[in-house]
């Protein structure tokens, strides 16, 4: 690690409506997978920090979920958590799909960011899936807001263009310094990353079967004296209907569940994992306040 004195760390909050490539673009910049991803809408639930490190620069993201007009408990929280990344970050990327264009919850989010004075860099995700014309038309009608200073053309997925958005953030956070050692890339904690993994896996597999009521908790963390762990989760769905599809016939949508996130936690852990998953019905879970805790979430938002 160089001297403290020419260090530089900044907090950068990506902000966006849900389902533009906020996560994917977190896990581009870090490296490593740090926040889940889905087409479900929503997916991200509260605020996640992926940290990266470019030269003297410590880059922390925190990865917010999607904003969008709330409508229950779960909802308010999360976004009250997005506003809150915002307000609390140095500098904030504004995500937008290209392809979805101006959407209803990015005007809220451009007007409420307008009312606030507030600034943020532009960043057009998905530029591959449209033609340049559009591109453009769709930047210039986004810039008429007059709160963007630089913009950035990307595809997070794809990684084009996303290393002009860590060079300009390293030479551009305030020089002190940093927040956290050189080899961490999050501020989540194993047993709450392993559930998120295997939330991912879920909606992946049941993105249209399986409502949006459904949550992963890790009950149990055994270390083994092999090296390997043994990890015990619970699926909580609301109704006896929600378990039966994340069973599947004879328990075979299940095993395919547990063994993808499986295979991906030996990955991100670098070591052998038994992963045990059991499903059940408790309803009204998106109203517990021990949920929100462990997300991190305002219950009274």
């Amino acid at each position: 690690m160089n001297d403290n004195s020419k260090k530089r760390c900044g907090f950068i909050a990506v902000l966006g409506a849900p389902n533009v490539g906020k996560s994917t673009l977190v896990n581009r910049m870090v490296g490593a997978k740090v926040s889940i991803v889905s087409p479900k809408v929503q997916t991200t639930r509260a605020r996640v920090m992926g940290i990266a490190v470019r030269g003297d620069a410590q880059l922390v993201f925190i990865d917010t979920p999607g904003i969008f007009e709330p409508r229950r408990r779960l909802d308010r929280a999360m976004v009250a958590a997005a506003w809150g990344g915002s307000n609390d970050s140095d500098i904030r990327l504004f995500l937008v799909d290209a392809d979805k264009g101006i959407d209803s919850n990015t005007r809220k989010i451009i007007d409420k960011l307008k009312k606030q004075n507030t600034r943020c860099h532009l960043v057009i995700n998905k530029i591959d899936k449209v033609k340049k014309s559009d591109l453009l038309e769709l930047t210039t009608r986004l810039l008429a807001a007059d709160i963007f200073d630089e913009t950035f053309m990307i595809s997070a997925l794809s990684g084009d263009g996303v290393d002009s958005i860590g060079d300009y953030l390293a030479e551009n956070v305030e020089e002190g310094p940093w927040h956290f050692p050189e080899d961490q890339m999050s501020d989540m904690t194993e047993r709450l990353l392993a559930a998120e993994i295997t939330r991912e896996k879920l909606y992946l597999e049941l993105h249209q079967e399986l409502p949006y009521a459904a949550t992963v908790e890790t009950e149990t963390w055994t270390e083994k004296t092999d090296g390997s762990v043994r990890i015990e989760q619970v699926i909580f769905v609301e109704r006896d209907s929600q378990k039966a599809i994340v069973l599947g016939k004879r328990g075979a949508q299940i095993k395919v569940i547990g063994e993808r996130s499986r295979k991906e936690l030996e990955e991100i852990f670098d070591r052998r994992v038994h992963l045990f998953l059991f499903v059940k019905v408790r309803e009204k879970w998106g109203d517990d306040p021990e949920r929100y805790r462990d997300w991190g979430l305002d219950y009274g938002a």
